[in-house]
């Protein structure tokens, strides 16, 4: 008749000493100041129009 049964122990509120045990993420960590370079053959006007075929594409859905 339903979903199931569960545990109404498990659906209350935590306490607030559980965040207490989190640590805090350091968002730059992994930072990198360095250069990407890359050499291709197609041209920028190929390269825009595939991005545009690849965003009538989605939009068909």
């Amino acid at each position: 008749m339903g979903f199931g049964s569960y545990d109404e122990s498990e659906q209350q509120q935590q306490t607030a000493d559980d965040e207490d045990d989190v640590e805090a993420v350091n968002v730059h960590e992994n930072d990198h100041d360095g250069q990407m370079s890359f050499e291709s053959d197609v041209t920028t006007d190929e390269l825009v129009s595939q991005l545009g075929s690849m965003k009538d594409d989605e939009s068909d859905d």
